[in-house]
């Protein structure tokens, strides 16, 4: 039986890579959005990346191109060197480590962290990133909970870390996301597996989150009526946010300030 979501996760609004503001310098998924979206009393949500050694890192991108003056995948450096590249617009703020994280975080907000995939391909995964953020959260006190796009990764996540809550990252996995199904009866059977929201009882999840313009789909409303707690991505102003409430038990949010 998966564990269940905490209240909180239904409450408060949750921040997109934590309350990130590029005027306010506090770059997605840093210390600094962290602190701001603790001290406004918003959810958190964050992403993970491994470093070569295995640590898990708070960063969305494989590649450091984006975020930082540095070019080059994310998973080919250790954490050490990791942690002394400099976000863009930081004030030298840098790459932290899960561990980081919930350190700043303390059990104040829930956390929900997307473990990013590590396949390529949605497919099979090693473990490797699972584990580590396993390792990072024993002995946690806090409401959090771990999701992934990839079913592979949250089935793992029910082996390595049964007593956390988890979920799937969800959208409508259209045909054309997926051009190199078109002609490998498999891959479409996997990508309309994904779209179906398929593997959700398979891997224990207990919430979704799913992409806010697709809520009215019915698999959504089958898995809300069996009681799975639905969440939603990105939401990105108070239009929106009616909108998808309307469906949806809670929101994850960015560039506008909800009520908390």
């Amino acid at each position: 039986m998966p564990s269940a979501l905490h209240p909180d996760f239904l409450t408060r609004p949750i921040a997109h890579r934590a309350l990130h503001d590029q005027a306010a310098r506090r770059p997605e998924n840093s210390l600094a959005a962290i602190e701001a979206a603790v001290s406004a009393g918003y959810g958190i949500e964050i992403d993970l990346q491994p470093s070569a050694d295995g640590v898990a890192m708070v960063f969305h991108d494989e590649t450091l191109d984006r975020m930082t003056a540095q070019s080059g995948p994310v998973a080919q450096l250790t954490a050490d060197a990791l942690g002394r590249i400099a976000l863009n617009d930081g004030n030298g703020a840098e790459i932290p480590t899960l561990e980081a994280v919930l350190k700043a975080v303390a059990g104040r907000v829930p956390l929900l962290i997307e473990i990013k995939d590590q396949s390529g391909s949605l497919g099979p995964v090693d473990g490797r990133l699972e584990r580590a953020a396993a390792a990072a959260l024993e002995g946690y006190q806090g409401p959090v909970a771990l999701m992934s796009f990839n079913p592979h990764s949250v089935a793992t996540l029910a082996e390595v870390a049964p007593h956390i809550a988890r979920g799937l990252t969800t959208y409508a996995f259209p045909a054309e996301d997926f051009p190199q199904a078109r002609d490998h009866p498999q891959l479409e059977a996997r990508r309309a597996a994904l779209a179906a929201i398929a593997d959700f009882d398979r891997v224990g999840a207990c919430f979704i989150s799913h992409y806010w313009k697709d809520l009215s789909a019915p698999r959504v409303s089958e898995l809300k009526a069996k009681g799975a707690a639905i969440l939603c991505w990105t939401i990105r102003t108070a239009e929106e946010e009616a909108q998808a409430r309307k469906v949806a038990q809670n929101i994850t949010f960015e560039g506008y300030r909800p009520a908390a």
